[in-house]
């Protein structure tokens, strides 16, 4: 008697679909890449942490680096710590929630290399406490500074790839634009904001080969929260938060993240969620959003209550106390020291 195979046709069928589609994707991201080599790449927010990575990494492959930043000496600190890598260096004192110094920004870059083949929207601020810390102003600030500014440098940058039908923008938004986080809405209610408008803006551009990537990081390991503004009861702010940050497991490595932008950069991706807890956060929330918000309800029973200061605020360098781990502390001061965040 003749044996008959316990293999379903079907999944000899749905196999060869996913190796069929898996390919077309690949084929499709292959013909979108653009190298940087050569290429003119203006980061904003560009003088320290992530930014400063991504001016790094963005040098090694051999672009033309631009960078912004508001603080001068800062700035100049790290125009020469990247020149030192061998590159042209364009550093530009900006304000980036004024348009017109936005618009003088774009003309030096252009005036200097003479166009600007990839725009990255990284500038950023965090405010932690609770919601009863936060006021108006606080909600303003972070929409300027997270949203407005990348808004601005957009609205500049676009016509000139779009008259090239080439170039790349990327904005850097943050788990917080997909999922809430308690303690910080301000800064959760600006990258949702950018979010929207990143993937929008991919769809309006893409047929003019011009590809917009949305990069959504979760907790990543580049020394920030001590230029982060805690309110209300600070140093227990500040502890949890610059913990949270330093705990491998919980926060990925940055220079392996500006990789990883850069490697999305140049295929036209259009998402890039990093790390894999980031990506799986993303995912529980779009399928149960309810028990999402009910979880970091719970959440947020643990973080500090209102108090201590109220709605003033320090910087995280002015808010550390013997409630952060010394491991953490460690971890946080080596980052900040390596990616420019010690002033």
């Amino acid at each position: 008697m003749k044996r008959t195979s316990s293999l379903n046709p079907f999944w000899f069928a749905a196999g060869a679909a996913l190796a069929t589609g898996w390919s077309i994707r690949h084929a499709i991201r292959a013909r979108r890449y653009m190298s940087l080599s050569g290429r003119v790449v203006l980061i904003t927010g560009g003088s320290r942490g992530l930014g400063f990575l991504l001016a790094r990494e963005s040098i090694r492959r051999n672009a033309k680096v631009a960078i912004c930043a508001r603080d001068e000496d800062e700035l100049n600190h790290a125009r020469m710590q990247l020149s030192s890598y061998g590159s042209d260096v364009l550093a530009v004192q900006c304000d980036l929630t004024k348009q017109n110094q936005v618009d003088e920004l774009i003309r030096g870059v252009v005036g200097h290399f003479g166009t600007i083949d990839v725009l990255i929207n990284n500038a950023g601020i965090i405010q932690v406490g609770p919601m009863s810390e936060m006021r108006i102003e606080d909600y303003d600030e972070a929409m300027k500074i997270n949203f407005a500014a990348a808004l601005y440098t957009t609205m500049a940058v676009a016509p000139l790839l779009r008259g090239k039908q080439d170039g790349r923008i990327v904005n850097v938004t943050s788990i917080g634009g997909k999922v809430p986080a308690p303690h910080l809405l301000p800064y959760t209610a600006s990258k949702f904001a950018l979010v929207g408008f990143s993937e929008g803006l991919r769809a309006e551009l893409a047929q003019e080969n011009v590809f917009v990537t949305t990069v959504v990081p979760g907790l990543f390991r580049s020394g920030s929260p001590r230029n982060a503004f805690f309110k209300g009861r600070h140093e227990q702010e500040y502890a949890w938060f610059a913990t949270a940050d330093a705990t491998p497991g919980m926060s990925m490595n940055a220079a392996r993240l500006a990789r990883k932008i850069l490697d999305a950069a140049e295929y036209g991706d259009a998402e890039l969620i990093a790390p894999l807890s980031a990506k799986l956060g993303v995912k529980f929330h779009g399928v149960f959003p309810g028990l999402s918000t009910g979880l970091a309800g719970l959440v947020n029973r643990t973080l500090p209550k209102p108090g201590g200061m109220g709605p003033q605020r320090r910087p995280g360098f002015a808010s550390k106390s013997s409630l952060v781990p010394a491991y953490a502390e460690r971890i946080n001061e080596s980052n900040a020291r390596a990616h420019n965040e010690v002033r």
